[in-house]
């Protein structure tokens, strides 16, 4: 029993210290280097693409096989946007492939043709994105010009969905709109001007004066998800909807995003239990059921919502709370390193990989980066863990210490006894 538990304290005390190294080595690598261990993780979530990583994540929720597949594809010209243009073929050569697979069949199927724009506007938002990436990747005079022509076609039609609505949200399904959809859609635009002749700039101003009309009464931000007729707020914002909305607004207007990000942090950040930064999906103050996007809320906590707030923090020059979060998920994500491939949560929900590595690779596309807002974590965020790290390690070493010193103190006893009988000198 002896050399079993010494077994399981080495064991244990090697957790630790592995937990303590992902705690304090940096996890985010800012708008310019890459992150650590993402092109690995891309490298497993390929191979579990091409084994129907895609179909389990449909099971999950309505966008999963979507989603699983257009954030490999952004995470890849995020990366690719970080290289010299002589070295980004690999980049643009997965990024169309990602691409592709959005406008096949099993990427359209589950949204609806007859919708303006067609398929709604979730899909055509997420879509116009990634066509922008594709072409942000391509020199300005050696690009596609059928890419280029259909990046073009797609966000024409994006742009007059946009100007034939009273209301500034279209719909994603019949009947139902939520902004981040539309935010989405109306960064793509953005880009759109930045990479080519521009032309949405009325639109994109009509927008934002609709918005700033219709923001949630309760926070000042963008609701969750609203009326479709008018726009008007029909669910008070929730963090699945705007650590999203936080990524993308910034590259639509960088002052208007500042603001929203700093009221979002300020109402959704927190520190459970004093256990590091976190995300709630309610506001402080209010609490409600989680749901397909959020997740299972722990203490109000919502994961998937504290993942791609990395990247939004990431994208408004946040670097303390994005390495925060970053460093956290490293910590309880349990990730699994090999030579070739990263995986989180042991790798059995490879979509979750898929949000991770886009948020790492956070950085505006259109904008320039902003400077940091004033920091609200603080270094001293560590040290909870970093203690309960230092308990679990040496938990089990107790009894062998404590063993050692009775020894040590009933040696003395016996010394000391026998030279005041005389039997030592």
């Amino acid at each position: 029993m002896r050399t079993f538990r010494r077994v399981c304290a080495v064991l244990l005390s090697a957790a630790a210290l592995l937990g303590v190294v992902r705690l304090v080595a940096p996890a985010t690598a800012g708008p310019d280097d890459e992150p650590p261990g993402v092109a690995r993780q891309l490298a497993f979530l390929r191979a579990a693409l091409d084994d129907g990583a895609g179909s389990d994540a449909q099971a999950l929720f309505p966008e999963g096989w979507f989603f699983a597949h257009a954030l490999y594809g952004l995470a890849r010209v995020e990366l690719g946007l970080r290289e010299p243009a002589g070295r980004r073929e690999p980049a643009l050569r997965e990024a169309r492939w990602a691409l592709a697979r959005l406008e096949s069949p099993d990427g359209t199927a589950p949204f609806d043709p007859g919708l303006t724009p067609a398929y709604g506007i979730f899909w055509q938002g997420w879509t116009n994105w990634l066509r922008g990436g594709v072409l942000a990747l391509q020199p300005a005079d050696r690009r596609d010009p059928a890419e280029a022509a259909r990046f073009a076609e797609a966000s024409a039609a994006v742009g007059a969905a946009f100007d034939g609505s009273a209301s500034p949200y279209l719909a994603a399904y019949p009947g139902q709109a939520w902004p981040v959809d539309s935010t989405v859609a109306i960064a793509s635009l953005r880009l759109h001007d930045a990479l080519l002749p521009p032309r949405f700039t009325g639109t994109v101003t009509r927008w934002l004066d609709g918005v700033r009309q219709r923001l949630d009464p309760d926070t000042g931000l963008l609701p969750h998800r609203v009326d479709l007729a008018t726009g008007a707020p029909a669910e008070v914002a929730r963090a699945t909807s705007q650590s999203v909305v936080q990524r993308f607004l910034v590259d639509v207007d960088p002052a208007f995003a500042r603001e929203q990000y700093l009221r979002f942090r300020d109402r959704f950040v927190a520190t459970p239990l004093g256990l590091g930064p976190a995300v709630r999906e309610y506001p402080h103050g209010m609490d409600g059921p989680g749901d397909v996007d959020s997740g299972p809320l722990l203490l109000g906590v919502s994961l998937s919502a504290t993942v791609v707030t990395l990247g939004a923090a990431q994208s408004q020059g946040d670097a303390a709370l994005a390495g925060a979060l970053a460093n956290y998920g490293d910590l309880v994500g349990v990730p699994v390193d090999t030579p070739w491939t990263r995986r989180y949560a042991l790798g059995v929900l490879p979509v979750g990989d898929a949000f991770l590595a886009w948020a790492k690779t956070a950085r505006p596309w259109v904008a320039d980066p902003p400077d940091p807002p004033p920091a609200t974590v603080r270094w001293w965020w560590r040290l909870p863990l970093l203690s309960a790290l230092l308990l679990a390690g040496a938990a089990l070493w107790l009894p062998d210490l404590s063993r050692r010193r009775r020894g040590r103190g009933g040696t003395r006893d016996v010394a000391g006894g026998a030279t005041a009988v005389g039997l030592l000198p």
